[in-house]
């Protein structure tokens, strides 16, 4: 075998930049080398081979802190190739020599606390793709790209690199097989090159392609690494099959149920698919796929009228996930705010959306639904345009109940259904210009015994979108934005259930809806479809030291995408403006500074302002590397559409929020953070929070976290209930029941994490969580649009049922003042008292390159009581007493790949 050499052409891309500029920001030229046979390389961290010798290696690398400009630790890097991989050879000096170099053992693609080394390959030379490949002394790998504007963190390539520390420093090898990268379909390639090294002891960062640190980075501000000749176009079909043994012992919650076994014990096989089609686009398949090793949500109490969102954590829709991106929210500082969302994997596979029937003594549905099968193809065309795509079907999956005398029904809980997504985008301009669309569809096949659904459920929901990024004045201007379009269509039952949902509440009665046209701003009891539009855009000074920002978000009334996206709110026009000061020059007491202020505000489509905040946010890195940050906002009193839930508007009382935070040095052995935050309001309110984190490392290949967090919240005004009532006058015929909440939360995160070699890890984790709500001082608003409330008399509300400590449990409330003349209205308390533990641990061993042997145990304590008042010994004692359910996996996947 025939290995070559080349070297750097050492040139960015700086036309737009003045002279002496230029001269400040370009890295040391390299000269030439010409090819030449050389000796098969072995990977074994000498670089003793011939090689390695003879070109010039891309040197001068300059400190971006803390010495911002001034030379740093002498590195050296040379490159090589053969038909088949890349080849990096590298030399990280020290000035200490081997007593310099720190290292840490972790799991791959985990954040290290080490010295590295990372290579960022703009391979499209487009200036805007990233390819990174990083390692660190003792071999942890981590890799991203095959995306951008950023590189896309899920990327898992199969690649070898082998280190070692010696008396100069330490020094990597690698070798990247081309069917595992993605570049132009040329013969000569020239690819954008960025090197960056971080040396642990100094907190020196360094690159090799030099820009300061109030300048915007970036492929644009890469060098060149050219020299390359591939002749034969890689091709690549890799294919990993997997088998799966599961053992579940889970104590049944329906005592004699025929649903359910303490013991349950099955076995499940399938495949994942990818293939090289052309040069530049991959096509990847799972087909019954298992996720048994995916870490378990952690455990929350949500109060709100919206979703909680989690974390996409399935490998298959993970991977590749950056090029199907859309929208998204930039800002210097903004709260309470969503960015565009066209697609949210988890909506594939999800928890069945339909009930079951009533009045049987057993019922047995499915947790999530199944997955068939999905396909997903992303990669480049010859044009230059940047595809993703995917498809995925999962089945019609049907709920059982039953009665003890063994009469009983099955139920379909989730229909047939297809959805389909598509991504394009291109970046032109030397990576100044980048412009993108996005379609979404998402299609239910009910069939006859599907009927209940169609009132629930839409037939078919559609999305198309538009992105853009623009950049000018050698990248210190931005302007990025997006539009989108969502069509919803079927029952007219539901698509009334949209139209009354917590994102938008149509039916609220002081609302000044239009009509419904193109697109729908009005309740209609017998539409059959929705129809909105959305979008954002944000212009910024992005270098510099003084930086700005200002920026708009808003969706219509009838925008909905959640069939495959995540919307928690539709309705509202929202404005942003921040001001910057960032300070990159150290003083006699912090390296570096960073103080930004501004002010946002909200409006629904019917004129009301609903949001109005005034903040700030500083951060400060101390000369021994510890961080201080301090945010603050103050919100003066304002209108609110959502408080009442589909009542009329209410006032929202004033109130402010202060979160300070510290983290000391992420060097040392035993790292502390402290967080948290308190604030208040002005009708009595209050919150208090503290969370902090201790990390010890006892050895380079363990790391120990534990982070207790502990949240006090007083809301005067938290929803309960909402009637239609004709003696309601004031306010619009709706009784509308609030209460006082005094709400705790305590729960602690704790993750052990031992690594033996670069390939085999334990990972375990555990959430013990207790949470408590105690409602009290039950009231109501005076009038719509006043931020008063009146307390409940005795006369008005009274207890109806008490649980066995006397405690109240249901409420009647009655208010025309004769409790004889009808029934009144009827609620629950509300109280609760939510505790679980959550754990995991995870053996993960990579036996060859591709090929992963998991043994997984997952365990859950759970349990709940109908009582608020919080006692933490009682309530911490109680998660542990709490009967344990427990799952044993053993899954093991093998690579093919050529």
């Amino acid at each position: 075998m025939r290995t070559h050499t080349f070297v750097l052409t050492a040139a960015l891309l700086l036309a737009a930049v003045p002279r002496a500029a230029q001269s400040q920001t370009q890295p040391s030229p390299v000269p030439g080398v010409a090819a030449h046979p050389a000796r098969d390389i072995v990977l074994d961290g000498k670089l003793d081979e011939g090689v390695w010798a003879t070109p010039e290696p891309a040197t001068g690398f300059r400190q971006q802190q803390p010495r911002e400009g001034e030379p740093a630790q002498r590195t050296e890097v040379r490159f090589a190739y053969d038909e088949s991989a890349l080849y990096i050879g590298a030399r990280m000096f020290d000035s200490l020599g081997a007593a310099g170099v720190n290292t840490q053992l972790t799991r791959r693609d985990q954040s290290v606390e080490s010295d590295y080394l990372q290579l960022v390959f703009d391979t499209y030379h487009d200036h805007a793709g990233r390819t990174v490949l990083q390692v660190n002394p003792s071999g942890v790998k981590y890799d991203a790209g095959q995306a951008s504007p950023s590189a896309d963190p899920s990327w898992d390539p199969v690649w070898t690199v082998q280190t070692r520390i010696d008396s100069a420093g330490w020094t990597a090898e690698m070798r990247i097989p081309w069917n595992q990268l993605r570049f132009s379909n040329a013969v000569e390639q020239t690819w954008g090159l960025q090197v960056l090294r971080y040396v642990q002891r100094l907190n020196e960062s360094s690159l090799w392609s030099f820009y300061g640190r109030q300048e915007s980075g970036g492929p644009a501000r890469y060098g060149h690494l050219s020299g390359m000749r591939i002749e034969n176009r890689p091709r690549g079909l890799e294919i990993m099959p997997y088998a799966v043994a599961r053992a579940s012992y889970v104590e049944p919650t329906q005592s004699g149920s025929p649903f359910q076994e303490a013991r349950a014990y099955d076995t499940r096989v399938g495949a994942d698919v990818r293939a090289l089609l052309g040069s530049n686009l991959t096509l990847s398949a799972t087909i019954n796929p298992d996720f048994g090793q995916v870490e378990q949500d952690p455990a929350v109490v949500n109060l709100s009228a919206f979703e909680s969102y989690f974390d996409e954590k399935r490998p298959f829709f993970v991977e590749g996930s950056g090029l199907l991106s859309f929208g998204g929210l930039n800002c210097f500082t903004c709260s309470n705010v969503s960015g565009m969302s066209l697609f949210y994997s988890r909506r594939i596979g999800r928890a069945p959306q339909g009930g079951l029937p009533g009045g049987y003594d057993y019922q047995d549905a499915p947790a999530n639904t199944r997955l068939l099968g999905a396909a997903k193809l992303t990669g480049r065309t010859a044009g230059g345009w940047q595809i993703g795509a995917v498809e995925a079907v999962t089945a019609r999956e049907v709920g059982y109940v039953r009665n003890a005398d063994g009469t009983g029904q099955e139920t379909t809980v989730e229909p047939f259904t297809n959805y389909l997504m598509g991504r394009v985008k291109r970046t032109s301009g030397g990576g100044s210009r980048t412009w993108g669309l996005m379609g979404t569809s998402v299609v239910r096949r009910f069939g006859d015994d599907g009927q209940a659904l169609r009132g629930q459920l839409a037939t078919h929901a559609e999305a198309v979108g538009a992105d853009w990024n623009l950049y000018w004045k050698n990248q210190t201007y931005r302007l990025m934005g997006n539009v989108a379009l969502s069509n919803v269509m079927g029952d007219s039952l539901a698509i009334r259930r949209l139209q009354r949902s917590s994102a938008r509440y149509f039916q609220r009665p002081d609302r000044d809806g239009g009509g419904n046209g193109i697109f729908s701003d009005a309740y209609a009891t017998d539409a059959t479809a929705l129809r909105g539009f959305g979008g954002y855009m944000r212009m910024s000074k992005e270098s510099g030291a003084w930086m700005w920002e200002t920026s708009t978000n808003y969706r219509s009334p009838g925008f909905e995408v959640n069939d495959m996206a995540f919307l928690t709110q539709a309705d509202y026009v929202w404005m942003n403006a921040n001001l910057v000061r960032n300070v990159t020059t150290p003083s006699n007491w912090y390296r570096s500074m960073w103080i930004s202020g501004g002010g946002q505000q909200q409006y629904n489509f019917d004129g009301d302002r609903t949001d109005l905040q005034f903040h700030q946010y500083s951060e400060v890195n101390l000369l021994n590397n510890w961080d201080l940050s301090l945010y603050g906002h103050v919100r003066p009193e304002v209108n609110t559409d959502r408080m009442t839930r589909g009542g009329p508007v209410v006032r929202r009382a004033a109130s402010w929020f202060l979160n300070p935070s510290i983290n000391t040095d992420s060097r040392q052995r035993v790292v502390f953070s402290l967080g948290g935050g308190f604030g208040g309001t002005a009708n009595g309110g209050g919150v208090t929070e503290i969370n902090g984190s201790i990390r010890v490392k006892p050895a380079t290949n363990v790391q120990i976290s534990v982070g207790p967090s502990y949240t006090h919240e007083r809301d005067p005004s938290q929803f309960v209930a909402r009637f239609t009532d004709a003696n309601a006058t004031d306010f619009m015929g709706q009784r509308v029941v609030f209460a006082e909440l005094d709400q705790h939360v305590v729960s602690m995160n704790t993750r052990i994490n031992w690594t033996f070699t670069p390939t085999m890890t334990l990972e375990l984790f555990a959430q013990p969580f207790v949470a408590t709500g105690d409602y009290s001082d039950y009231k109501e608003f005076v009038r719509p649009r006043t931020v008063r409330t009146r307390d409940f008399s005795d006369q008005e509300l009274t207890v109806t049922d008490r649980d066995a400590g006397g405690r109240p449990l249901r409420y009647r409330l009655d208010t025309d003042g004769n409790p004889a003349t009808d029934e009144g209205f009827r609620f629950d308390n509300g109280g609760f008292n939510v505790r679980s533990l959550r754990g995991n641990a995870v053996l993960r061993w990579e036996y060859r390159p591709g090929s992963t042997l998991f043994f997984v145990w997952q365990q859950q304590r759970s349990g709940s009581q109908p009582y608020g008042e919080f006692d933490f010994g009682r309530d911490a004692s109680a998660v542990f007493r709490s009967h344990a359910d427990n799952v044993f996996v053993i899954k093991a996947t093998y690579w093919i790949g050529g």
